[in-house]
């Protein structure tokens, strides 16, 4: 592999080669109102971000960290070597959906969308393989937000990959084998983002429908397709929904009321907190959540699943939160509206596997970058 520092010829030029790797760039911090340690992981002057927030960041045995960085003058994969702090470019390509990444619990590969394909792309040989050709289509809704992100699901074993594919006035949600290498289009519908596997039970796929009727289930058949949640009234706004972990329940996010979960089985319906969450995802025992905010941003914050009152504040993020419709009442009943809202301005925190860290994105230097904060106790 091909090694380059941050002293070294060409830093911050275009990258020719997989492989490429970059000497660490981390440094230390402490947060000026909670005092915790925050290692800020990249530091070149470029936008950097992990997946998003449902989607794992780390392989299981965190010896990778994945993310998305744009120093090439285009988004590529790359991850953190953790046990040297390198970073290393594990993609070189112009057609990258970066929302789209999905990398496998064990570390050995990451699953992407590029162009109308589904590929992965192998972090020890950086050979890739191309899954499946989607043929002529959109692939992804217009926009910045929702369907329009391309985000993709990989099962918690690996085996199964759920890709949402735009094509025409349908959607239509392709499940890939990828121990087969077959795919097959399971499910069609007006619009699918944002889709989950159940961390407990791979045969069921959490998804988002329409902006106005957002919380859906399905299983890998697509016959067992069903409403979750349907809104109270046509102001109520349902964002953000999340599988919590060993308790066969969906979070969601009922803005800027608090946040609700849903046990699948029994349909019963309770409230988490009525702390203003924006982005909520689980730790890895589905005890608590950690949260960003917004309007006001307030930081980043750690909530206790089972007592409403335990909202403990974790660093500030100093992220600009792009979108100011989160500011306003709901905006989509009318259908899709324009919005500025890049969302690598999002912290979008998220757990690491072990919950000892908290991995988010903040572009307060300018520039977004990858921070971790430093936990005790999971909190």
């Amino acid at each position: 592999m091909e090694r380059q520092g941050r002293g070294g010829a060409g830093y911050g030029a275009t990258l020719v080669s997989k492989g490429q790797v970059h000497l660490r760039e981390d440094r230390i911090a402490t947060d000026e109102r909670s005092g915790r340690r925050i290692r800020q992981v990249t530091s070149h002057p470029s936008i950097h971000h992990h997946p998003f927030f449902f989607v794992p960041a780390y392989d299981r045995a965190m010896k990778k960290l994945i993310f998305v960085s744009y120093r090439t003058g285009s988004p590529q994969i790359f991850f953190e070597d953790r046990a040297s702090g390198n970073l290393v470019q594990a993609t070189n390509r112009p057609d990258l959906a970066d929302w789209s990444i999905s990398p496998s619990p064990d570390g050995r590969y990451v699953y992407f969308t590029a162009g109308t394909g589904a590929f992965r792309v192998d972090l020890d040989t950086f050979a890739e393989e191309q899954l499946a050709d989607f043929g002529a289509v959109e692939m992804r809704e217009k926009g910045m937000v929702g369907a329009a992100m391309g985000t993709t699901a990989l099962s918690a074993s690996g085996r199964w990959w759920a890709v949402p594919v735009k094509a025409g006035s349908v959607s239509r949600f392709v499940l890939i084998d990828t121990e087969k290498k077959t795919s097959s289009v399971f499910l069609e519908r007006d619009t699918i983002g944002h889709p989950q596997f159940c961390p407990d039970d791979e045969d069921l796929i959490l998804y988002a429908g329409p902006l106005t009727d957002r919380v859906w289930l399905t299983d890998r058949s697509g016959k067992n397709n069903r409403r979750l949640y349907e809104r109270e009234d046509k102001m109520q706004w349902v964002t953000h929904e999340v599988w919590v972990p060993g308790r066969r329940c969906v979070a969601f996010v009922d803005w800027p009321r608090g946040m609700r979960m849903i046990d699948i089985d029994r349909g019963v319906i309770y409230w988490v907190t009525r702390f203003p969450a924006w982005h909520a995802s689980p730790d890895s025992v589905g005890r608590h959540f950690v949260c960003d905010t917004n309007f006001p941003d307030r930081g980043l914050h750690t909530i206790d699943i089972d007592d409403d009152d335990d909202v403990t504040p974790l660093c500030l993020s100093e992220a600009t939160n792009e979108g100011a419709h989160w500011g306003a009442p709901f905006p989509y009943n009318d259908g899709p509206v324009g919005v500025e809202a890049r969302q690598h301005t999002h912290p979008h925190p998220r757990y690491s596997p072990d919950n000892t860290r908290v991995l988010f994105t903040s572009d307060k230097s300018g520039h977004a970058q990858l921070y971790e904060v430093l936990l005790e106790n999971g909190r």
